[in-house]
């Protein structure tokens, strides 16, 4: 009787497990279809490649193209992991490794709360401490140092209100950096102190373990925070859509107001006035649908079964 009822609860068990996974795939694929069906309209009148590639968005003149919000979505992405990866790495390593016993909790749960933080405050702080501050005191340091390199000088250049692209990434980057910074602390703490000890006793200076020990050793947890973080970033609505601008070109430089899918569909979906108009959002939010698709499986079955072998 006993075995029988073992037998009936791993049957069950077993079941549920299976649903709940099908549940998932049923979802995404469901998402996908929907929208699909409601971007079939822009995609038969514009076409796949020829609405990525306009950068016209003209709604009165039915004239929809997604580069500009493409490129802000992509761009404000980039820059943000850029700015967020190295921060987070070093805040876990000082966490770990470098931070008295004391200060270590506080900390880590100050950086666990960032994460917890609504979208909009961040979007709010954003627009009203931080773009000023942009403004002011900022943008004259960037022109003067980063305004002024070779190839990329041009990218710096200009006076805006302190909204814009760069500010929006920053914003973004502080936003996602609690991910990294949480999941690469735990993947530090994972690292056998048999490692660490062995390597200190071989005469190696603490950023020698750092660099030789730790990170190698913890790099699958580190690569899975920072991919976790890309799709935070990619799909953030409210605090980039406070500070980017709302302007659907594609930027000449990094401080001048610009637009990403997210920020797109926020202000303009109760405004589709037209069949059209509605559709090419719903396009948009396909392409965003897609893209995050890829970005984690990209990161899932190449980097990560990179970093595995």
């Amino acid at each position: 009787m006993a075995r029988s009822r073992g037998f009936w609860a791993d049957w069950t068990f077993g079941k549920v497990a299976a649903l709940s996974a099908f549940l998932v795939v049923a979802i995404l694929v469901a998402l996908a279809v929907v929208l699909y069906g409601e971007s079939k309209l822009a995609i038969d009148t514009f076409g796949v490649w020829k609405f990525i590639t306009s950068k016209v968005w003209n709604p009165p003149m039915n004239k929809f193209g997604g580069a500009p919000a493409i490129f802000g979505t992509i761009v404000s992405t980039i820059i943000s992991i850029l700015i967020a990866v190295p921060v987070a790495i070093g805040i876990a390593i000082f966490l770990t490794e470098i931070a008295p016993h004391p200060l270590r909790t506080p900390v880590g749960v100050a950086i666990e709360l960032l994460a917890a933080i609504p979208s909009i405050i961040y979007g709010m702080w954003g627009l009203f401490f931080f773009a000023p501050f942009m403004r002011d005191y900022l943008q004259p340091v960037i022109h003067a140092t980063l305004g002024k390199l070779p190839l990329i000088g041009h990218w710096f250049q200009g006076y805006t209100p302190g909204i814009g692209l760069l500010t929006a990434s920053i914003v973004l980057s502080i936003m996602i950096l609690p991910y990294t910074a949480a999941i690469s602390r735990d993947s530090f703490k994972m690292v056998p102190d048999v490692l660490k000890e062995s390597a200190y006793a071989l005469g190696a200076t603490k950023w020698d373990v750092m660099k030789d020990v730790v990170i190698p050793y913890a790099k699958l947890g580190v690569v899975g925070g920072i991919i976790l973080s890309l799709g935070r970033a990619l799909g953030e609505t409210m605090a980039v859509t406070f500070v980017m601008g709302n302007q659907p070109v594609i930027p000449h430089s990094l401080l001048e107001p610009a637009t990403s899918i997210t920020v797109t569909l926020a202000n303009e979906f109760t405004e589709a006035d037209t069949d059209l108009y509605l559709s090419s959002l719903f396009y948009l939010a396909f392409i965003l649908f897609v893209m995050s698709f890829l970005v984690i499986a990209i990161g899932k079955f190449v980097f990560l079964k990179r970093v595995e072998r």
